[in-house]
């Protein structure tokens, strides 16, 4: 993408996505991580069955698979902002309506529509830093949004913890609200307005924005670099569930010390997006893709052999660091891959394709393990961070066009009737 691609009269700094990209995630994130140790105890408190409490924490990500998809035929309908305004408004109430909410059937629906709101604020919100950001620029402008997500992540659970202690546990779902509605506020005053696109399109138009249309002429890289995202999100995702488990039940680590090791490997995540960027832009992205999952699947392989604390330490630090050598990559990848004239539907099924990987690795860590034991399904999700490092070294091209210089003047002799790139 070149200075000409970007929309006229618009910056494509980074300093202007601050208060229109950044804090407003920086919000969206802490309130997902305020939410972490309150949801749980808040859904127990119904009475219900293991199988139930799951899907009702399992809700904001089924609402988000599936609303992925029309979120990103929604956003070349009405606009970047405008549907990322939709999106927090969406998130924002469902999760303040959790105050009031009487039973779990309601909990249950209104983490659905959490999981909506998500879907419509993260794919508008992708495209907007896509549409607004060089090429050049873009591994570091996505890895530094991975970082507000690691950084939400990693503060909101202690401040969700304390504020429950102080005021309640419903009380939280309140200030969660408050803090997305912060972020909504920002999105309003400094978000800058895209053009809709226009109703009146040739029939041809229509064909080739048709979501099946997409799916059709991208099938090949969807096929290679989706199913290598699949692998990817599915370590992504185990190694949040394997690392307390094995501890736990393997070793018996109390859970205080469990606590550290998970803290300790999300220090080391998260003080590794600049360096993800960084190799994004300057070297290319599949030098930041394939050593993220490569590490992960490695640090994930010596899991099993921890026989105490410190060899179970070493395997999440590692994991830490594979994982935060990957923050932004695929989002950075998915938006070099989106076509221009139908970003919004192309990314719309991008994050589908990953969200499933990240929903998924929960299923397979269960039943691995129930069928089998605890370090199988620790094998399988070590191998699928394994073969998306494979898939994407040997079958995904890299992305980066390296600027060049032109092409000597050719004489009359050797003047060709092809056109020059």
């Amino acid at each position: 993408m070149s200075k000409a691609d970007i929309p006229a009269g618009t910056s494509t700094g980074l300093r202007a996505l601050i208060l229109s990209f950044y804090l407003p995630a920086l919000m969206v994130t802490l309130g997902q991580g305020l939410l972490v140790p309150i949801l749980p105890l808040f859904v127990v408190d119904f009475d219900i069955s293991y199988g139930l409490i799951g899907l009702v924490l399992a809700g904001e990500g089924i609402g988000t698979l599936i609303a992925d998809v029309p979120s990103g035929m929604i956003q070349r309908r009405f606009g970047n902002k405008q549907v990322m305004i939709m999106g927090l408004l969406v998130k924002a109430a469902s999760v303040i309506l959790l105050f009031f909410a009487p039973s779990i059937w309601s909990v249950l629906a209104l983490r659905l529509f959490a999981g909506f709101g998500r879907a419509m604020y993260t794919i508008s919100a992708h495209v907007y830093v896509t549409d607004h950001v060089e090429l050049s620029q873009r591994g570091k402008a996505i890895s530094m949004f991975g970082g507000t997500h690691r950084l939400g992540g990693f503060i909101g659970p202690a401040i969700g913890g304390v504020a429950a202690g102080m005021l309640g546990l419903r009380a939280v779902f309140v200030l969660v609200g408050v803090v997305t509605a912060v972020g909504l506020i920002l999105v309003v005053l400094f978000t800058l307005k895209g053009k809709r696109e226009k109703s009146k399109l040739s029939a041809k138009d229509r064909h080739e924005l048709h979501i099946k249309s997409v799916l059709v002429s991208n099938s090949r890289v969807l096929a290679s670099a989706g199913t290598a995202q699949v692998f990817g999100q599915m370590i992504r995702a185990g190694r949040i569930i394997i690392i307390p488990l094995f501890a736990a039940e393997v070793l018996g680590l109390a859970v205080d010390q469990i606590g550290l090791i998970v803290s300790l490997s999300v220090a080391v995540d998260f003080s590794l997006f600049v360096v993800a960027g960084w190799l994004m832009d300057r070297v290319g992205r599949k030098f930041a893709i394939v050593p993220c999952f490569g590490i992960q699947a490695l640090g994930m392989a010596l899991v099993p052999f921890a026989t105490s604390y410190s060899g179970l330490l070493f395997a999440a630090v590692l994991i830490g660091i594979g994982n935060g050598l990957g923050s932004g990559t695929m989002m950075t990848l998915g938006a070099d891959l989106s076509p221009a004239r139908s970003r919004g539907e192309f990314l719309g099924v991008w994050r589908w394709i990953g969200d499933m990987g990240h929903t998924g690795a929960p299923l397979v860590v269960g039943i691995v393990a129930d069928i089998l034991v605890l370090t199988s399904a620790i094998w399988v999700i070590a191998g699928s961070g394994l073969a998306a490092a494979s898939i994407f070294l040997f079958f995904v091209p890299e992305t980066l066009r390296q600027k060049s210089t032109p092409p000597p003047t050719p004489s009359r002799r050797s003047v060709s009737t092809r056109p020059t790139s």
